[in-house]
């Protein structure tokens, strides 16, 4: 039976482009099957912490990424009038691991990621439907009608993977509460130079700088699962939530044009039982997505491939890197992902009074209880974490 490649990597995303730039170095053979025409990225951005920049260094890939990325020295939390509820210690992650913490618009970064490998090797326009495992190869069957077979199958197609759903059909994903615009504006008359979250009655609005003096935005409001309502949301509906908020909420939307909205209800998937099976490995979001509300999603799609290259690199069989993959890295998926779930219900509650106790209570908890659930996050080495 003819094998048309050792690892069929399905996504070409953060998880999945970095997995091929990995085994790429490995000397292994793979081929990157995405479903989009063209890989851009998003208009948005999101954050590179110590732990994602730690996974990037490991590979060789940290000293020209840090070029495409925005230093972050903080990222409070706020209030609606701007008084700080809670500073992060930011500074301890970047301790753990001697790295910096960066923002990077995510189009930057897949560019930059899709540079480093050959055009041959990461096929566009190929949405995987389906797979069928045999004993020594798995067949993966495109919308377009084509099927290839592969020893192994890496699943980096995110959290709505269909190949996910074939294998786990319970693992749907869950839907948060909250739905969230995003943009990316100029940032030349704002001069914002700080990264900031605020906590309103109304809704959540985040926002941060990046490299070329552009701002990306984010707003979370509570509502219902698609709710047709948002779909054809302006600029001005939305000042209509945050026109209260403190400066220069007000003004970074006056000058976000209606095109620049992106549009999403916020989902996860609830922690799953196992990552791998067998000959096939699940990856990034189509294994663990997370709400965004630790700016982890990405750092542990990277974490992810750090973890199964060091597996890799042990010339045992690739099933048993697997297992060992999953041993590594459950235990702190799951964590990553109820934390951030519960961080999100305690930020978008929208009672007045339950607000008002909220802030209260974050204003005088001391730091290193405030930031108790990052515990975890913060202090331990994902490389160190034993099988």
């Amino acid at each position: 039976m003819h094998i048309d490649t050792e690892f069929a990597i399905i996504g070409g995303g953060v998880a999945g482009l970095t997995a091929a730039i990995g085994l790429s170095q490995l000397g292994r053979e793979f081929k990157v099957f995405e479903q989009a025409k063209e890989l851009k990225g998003i208009g948005a951005g999101f954050g590179l912490a110590a732990n994602a920049m730690q996974a990037l260094d490991l590979m060789g890939l940290k000293h020209d990424i840090e070029k495409l990325g925005f230093y972050t020295n903080s990222y409070h939390i706020l209030d609606q009038k701007g008084q700080v509820l809670l500073a992060p210690d930011t500074q301890k992650l970047s301790e753990q691991y001697n790295q910096e913490n960066f923002t990077i618009h995510r189009a930057d970064l897949h560019l930059y990621l899709l540079s480093q490998l050959q055009t041959e090797d990461v096929l566009l326009a190929k949405k995987a439907i389906k797979f069928e495992s045999h004993s020594e190869f798995i067949e993966i069957y495109f919308e377009d009608g084509t099927l290839i077979r592969a020893k192994y199958l890496l699943i980096a197609d995110g959290v709505k993977s269909p190949l996910r759903q074939q294998l786990l059909p319970n693992a749907t994903p869950r839907y948060s509460g909250y739905t969230c615009w995003r943009a990316t504006i100029d940032n030349s008359s704002i001069q914002l130079d700080k990264g900031s979250e605020t906590w309103g009655t109304q809704g959540r609005f985040g926002m941060t700088p990046l490299v070329g003096n552009r701002i990306y935005w984010y707003a979370c409001v509570n509502s219902k699962a698609n709710n047709p309502i948002y779909r054809d949301y302006t600029v001005q509906d939305l000042k209509q939530y945050f026109g209260d908020y403190h400066n220069p909420i007000p003004t970074i939307l006056a000058e976000t044009k209606d095109e620049d909205l992106i549009w999403n209800d916020i989902i996860d998937i609830k922690p799953l039982s196992h990552l791998a099976y067998r000959n096939i490995l699940l990856l990034g979001d189509a294994g663990h997505a997370t709400t965004p509300n630790l700016g982890q999603g990405a750092c542990q799609a990277l974490e992810d491939v750090a973890v199964l290259m060091d597996e890799l690199k042990e010339n045992q069989a690739v099933t048993d890197a697997f297992r060992n993959f999953e041993k590594r890295r459950l235990k702190r998926t799951k964590y990553i992902t109820d934390t951030s779930k519960r961080i999100g219900e305690i930020s978008q509650w929208d009672n007045a009074f339950l607000v008002a106790i909220r802030n209260q209570i974050m204003k005088w908890l001391p730091a290193t209880l405030a930031q108790s659930g990052l515990t975890q996050l913060l202090s331990v080495d994902f490389m160190k974490i034993e099988k």
